[in-house]
């Protein structure tokens, strides 16, 4: 029972204390709704995060390692986003969202060094995305999430049919989202796979293989089928394209 406490305290918090501290600030501010929520959580985080400057966090927000989450200025988590940061953090640059129920999970119990999650600036990242950490995922700036994505930066190995999968170990290596990328709706991306600048994944494809920049690629296996290069830009020209205050304020 205490050998299972113990591993327990660890994959939330650096220390006993640091588990004592950051427990306490999230039990007093995590629940409190509206804007007053927000501010006070604007204020109290500082104390358990780093925060470069005011983040709205929304109320039910639940954090693991909150002294390995650094967030920029603008940076806003909504309603049930979960965020465990252990062992080497989450960092989420300026004015990028985090929409509800979407899970940043580095946590794991092999100490893979390169275990991290880095978002850019001016993202948005859908609901009930799931991004996995293990191998390491880097997702630049101005990239667009629809919902249900799973980014998953890890893979089991099932090579031997004569054991259990979970007792055959991963491996993990690592994910990158170039700047400028849209990945649309319930798209799956595996672990190795770099989706290039400028890229469009279409509606429930998955990414097994790199993506070159400014491809349009669709599919199970994703494969690009053309270039945003070579796209004939009088139907776009024709639409009547809308912008919000959101864009404006940017």
């Amino acid at each position: 029972m205490l050998e299972q406490l113990r591993y327990y305290i660890n994959g939330q918090a650096a220390s006993v204390p640091r588990y004592v501290l950051e427990q306490v600030i999230l039990g007093i501010f995590s629940w409190v709704p509206s804007v007053v929520g927000i501010g006070l959580r604007a204020l109290a985080y500082k104390l358990i995060m780093k925060l470069d400057g005011v983040a709205a966090i929304e109320s039910r927000v639940r954090i693991a390692f909150a002294g390995n989450i650094q967030l920029g200025s603008g940076v806003y988590l909504d309603r049930d986003v979960y965020l465990h940061a252990l062992p080497g953090g989450i960092t989420i640059g300026n004015d990028t969202f985090l929409m509800h129920h979407t899970m940043l999970h580095v946590f794991n119990f092999r100490n893979l060094p390169q275990a991290k999650i880095s978002i850019g600036r001016n993202c948005f990242i859908g609901e009930f995305n799931v991004i996995r950490g293990q191998g390491g995922v880097t997702i630049g700036n101005d990239v667009y999430t629809g919902p249900m994505v799973q980014i998953v930066a890890v893979n089991h190995v099932y090579s031997d049919p004569n054991r259990p999968i979970r007792e055959q170990g991963i491996t993990a290596k690592g994910i990158t989202i170039e700047d400028d990328v849209w990945l649309g709706a319930n798209v799956t991306v595996v672990d190795g796979v770099t989706v290039g600048r400028g890229s469009i994944i279409g509606a429930g494809s998955v990414v097994t293989k790199d993506i070159p920049p400014y491809s349009i690629a669709v599919g199970t296996p994703a494969k690009p089928i053309k270039s945003r290069q070579d796209l004939d830009l009088s139907a776009f020209e024709a639409a009547e394209v809308f912008f919000g205050e959101l864009e404006e304020i940017r």
